[in-house]
């Protein structure tokens, strides 16, 4: 008796396992059939390319990195200080390296293939810091298609008196 039971216990177990595999086989002849019938075919959906607006804001002391969607939700928001504890560095291209890595894991999990670039200096200044270059250039390392880069760096016309005096800053 106790080897009847045993063997009905097995023949128990095994009636799952049995039944996922029909069902996956009953799939793929239904999806075959389909295709045999004249039926469009099962053909897999092409994930979205995502875009989204990456602003870096960098001066000469630190490097600001904010990815937005096409709206303007926020998705990342990166600066120097979150990455170095030195505020010597935060405008260090390394450090802007650094800030591109965390900004790109962060993208990758919203599905962000595609990015829009906005690079925007200290008002006045001659150019941008020297963190802009090196995020646009590790992103694109990192698989980011860089559609467009465009430079938003507000430009004073007249307005008030520049601090410095009469002959200028002295150095």
């Amino acid at each position: 008796m106790p080897k009847e039971e045993l063997e009905e216990e097995k023949e128990i177990e095994e009636e799952p396992e049995n039944q996922d595999i029909s069902e996956e086989k009953e799939e793929e002849k239904a999806a075959e059939k389909s295709n045999e019938d004249g039926g469009k075919p099962a053909v897999k959906k092409k994930e979205k390319d995502v875009e989204a607006v990456l602003n870096i804001y960098t001066s000469f002391n630190n490097t600001i990195a904010h990815v937005t969607d096409a709206s303007g939700r926020t998705i990342s928001k990166v600066t120097g200080g979150m990455v170095t504890k030195h505020s010597r560095l935060k405008a260090n291209p390394t450090i802007a390296m650094f800030i591109a890595k965390r900004i790109s894991e962060n993208m990758k999990e919203k599905g962000v293939r595609s990015l829009y670039v906005r690079i925007r200096a200290k008002t006045g200044s001659t150019g941008p810091g020297p963190g802009a270059n090196a995020i646009i250039k590790s992103l694109s390392r990192e698989g980011f298609k860089i559609i467009n880069i465009l430079d938003t760096t507000r430009v004073p016309r007249g307005g008030p008196k520049k601090k410095g005096g009469r002959r200028g800053r002295r150095v």
